[in-house]
């Protein structure tokens, strides 16, 4: 990739995309793993979501609008329930939170992980019930602390020794004994990307336990005697394939789990392991099945287990992303479009395809340098494919949705552009950067839509303006 000064977005010199990206024979084809499962192209070959033509979506909700496909959801919280049927499956409220999909992960019997106040807060407001809710952070205050110890929340995973005297202290005011989880650093390179890679050791999350550090902290809950410490919590990462990770992550942990029976003679019931599993943004993704994973990891911790000669413990895991990534496209509407020549070097033109969002309601291509998807959704094109660049309305150069795509030739304003796999960490850390609103999410199910967050509004920018 050849230096641009407008950033590594724009360092690839040419029309000719990734190595990876082969032109399609049918650029009106659908890839099935990229797609919500209830997602097809209709008779007239607009896409359809449960039933449901997008072009009446887009009429009746307006672009950009993030389409969460409600079965899909459901289906996929059932496979990592059925998968892990003696584990504790825990849905990511970080991916993608709302009160609506909070009633749906519960009533499919799922818990929850939150890491702030306002998480806690959603959580709670609608009905989760708080002894399946896990609490991470690496920088929880004593306010939120207090709510969660309040709320009764199932297992506060400590962070800091910091932590640990907060919520000792709270718990001694109280005459409470919180359930606490400690989150271990386990040293292991998880191969993603570098900003969501979180068991390496220089950086914010957990305890160390190389450095000694983990041991410590396990120690000094069990010799306090306060809080209730009930087994230890590993993270390698987001956004994960390799299983050979969770491997060595297992090994490194059950074997602290042995050091502190062999020191306090106390063994741990429980290891929460994470997850952060993969999900399909492009045809290079191919994330496992929910059974295959469970059958890996239970082998894992099984012999280590063994080997340790330690009781299984009660697990749990965190899936990430790979229940609610899929399960969302994020549907715009084409203003313009336009071919760029690309400097004086012959290398031909770019065309850029410029929709009604981009880096607000989906940052993580500019901060991941994240590779999407997309096709022109309202209609079928008898046209050749386009190698394509889908970027945003916002006032940076940076301001990318899908670097590389083919799309018809014939694309135009007023075509509506889908993008799937934008289920997770595309609302939830969207922004109003350029006083953009941010979109709605609408909900489809056997041929309904509803609203399930509401489009933002100008005047709920100005209402809190009180310049």
């Amino acid at each position: 990739m050849r230096a641009h000064e407008a950033g590594a977005l724009h360092g690839d010199i040419g029309n000719r995309g990734p190595a990876w990206l082969r032109t399609p024979v049918d650029v009106n084809a659908l890839v099935p793993q990229l797609w919500p499962r209830h997602v097809a192209r209709g008779a007239g070959g607009a896409l359809e979501v449960a039933g449901l033509d997008v072009r009446d979506l887009a009429a009746e909700f307006g672009t950009a609008v993030y389409v969460l496909d409600e079965d899909d959801l459901r289906s996929r919280c059932r496979e990592f329930r059925d998968a892990f049927p003696d584990a504790d499956v825990y849905y990511a409220g970080k991916a993608f939170l709302c009160r609506a999909v909070v009633r749906m992960i519960a009533e499919e019997g799922l818990f929850l992980d939150v890491c702030t106040g306002g998480e806690l807060a959603t959580a709670l407001s609608a009905g989760m019930p708080a002894e399946r809710i896990g609490f991470h952070g690496n920088n929880k205050s004593v306010a939120e602390l207090t709510r969660a110890v309040d709320a009764g929340v199932g297992r506060i995973i400590v962070d800091s020794f910091a932590e640990i005297d907060r919520l000792t202290a709270l718990a001694r005011e109280r005459g409470v004994r919180p359930k606490v989880l400690v989150r271990v650093t386990v040293g292991v390179e998880a191969h993603t990307h570098e900003f969501i890679a979180t068991a390496h050791e220089d950086q914010k999350f957990g305890f160390s336990l190389a450095g000694g550090a983990a041991a410590a902290a396990a120690f000094k809950i069990l010799d306090e005697g306060v809080l209730e410490l009930r087994g230890l919590h590993s993270h390698i990462g987001s956004q994960i394939f390799d299983a050979s990770g969770f491997e060595v992550s297992a090994r490194r942990v059950l074997g602290l789990q042995a050091q502190i029976r062999d020191a306090r003679g106390v063994e741990l019931p429980e290891l929460d392991l994470g997850g952060g599993f993969g999900i399909a943004y492009t045809t290079q993704d191919d994330p496992a099945a929910p059974s295959d994973l469970a059958k890996r990891l239970r082998k894992i911790v099984d012999a280590e287990c063994f080997a340790e000669k330690l009781r299984v413990p009660h697990l749990s895991i965190e899936p990430g992303r790979a229940i609610v990534g899929p399960a969302v496209f994020t549907l715009y509407e084409v203003g313009t479009v336009k071919s760029v020549p690309l400097g004086t070097g012959g290398d031909g033109h770019r065309a850029y395809v410029s929709v009604d969002g981009g880096m607000s309601d989906n940052i993580r291509t500019a901060l991941y340098d994240a590779s999407y998807s997309a096709t022109v959704a309202n209609r079928a094109s008898a046209a050749e494919p386009l190698l394509a660049r889908v970027v945003g309305k916002h006032c940076e150069s940076g301001d990318i949705v899908v670097k590389d795509e083919f799309l018809p030739a014939d694309v135009q304003p007023g075509d509506l552009v889908a993008v799937p796999g934008t289920g997770a960490y595309c609302r939830s850390m969207a922004s109003n950067y350029n006083h953009v609103p941010r979109p709605p999410v609408v909900a489809v199910r056997g041929g309904r839509a509803r609203l399930i967050v509401r489009r933002e509004t100008e005047a709920d920018l100005l209402a809190l303006d009180v310049g």
